[in-house]
């Protein structure tokens, strides 16, 4: 994701507050991949729910970087609970903001394991992702733009 695509979808997210999650990252151009794992691992109506969920959002350009054939495998009907488990690891539940975050933290995901925060300066990384795009508020919580797919310990 480039500088200028990370504005974008900043900008145009941050005037939709009152969308929720899915709706956001549908209206995202880099976060079409997410839409589509989501819809996939059936996941879509849970993060329309009232929440509230902070998401890490990998961009299409993170699904890229996967080894390859690892998103087209991943989204077969038959690896569905794989891609659960890759996606449930990538949402905390509550409306946690940047300001919000420590360094050393951590953060038990939907799939139970837990996210390790790191701060440096104003660089935030969440395990090895790099956040690109903080706070896009939705109306059920909040998602931060990262740059890698994050896989949970039992996928690595």
């Amino acid at each position: 994701m480039t500088t200028d695509d990370a504005m974008t979808a900043g900008s145009d997210a941050m005037t939709a507050g009152s969308k929720d999650i899915v709706a956001l990252a549908s209206e995202t151009p880099s976060l079409s991949t997410l839409v589509q794992a989501l819809q996939a691992a059936d996941l879509v109506g849970a993060l329309q729910g009232a929440g509230p969920y902070t998401v890490f959002a990998p961009t299409n350009e993170a699904f890229a970087a996967l080894p390859a054939g690892t998103l087209e495998n991943l989204l077969k009907p038959e690896n569905k609970q794989q891609l659960v488990n890759i996606l449930t690891y990538h949402v905390v539940e509550g409306n946690v903001k940047s300001t919000d975050l420590t360094n050393n933290m951590s953060a038990k995901t939907l799939n139970g394991a837990e996210l390790k925060v790191m701060l440096d300066g104003s660089s935030v990384m969440i395990n090895e992702a790099n956040v690109s795009t903080a706070d896009v508020e939705a109306s059920n919580g909040v998602v931060h733009i990262i740059d890698k797919v994050m896989l949970p310990p039992s996928e690595m």
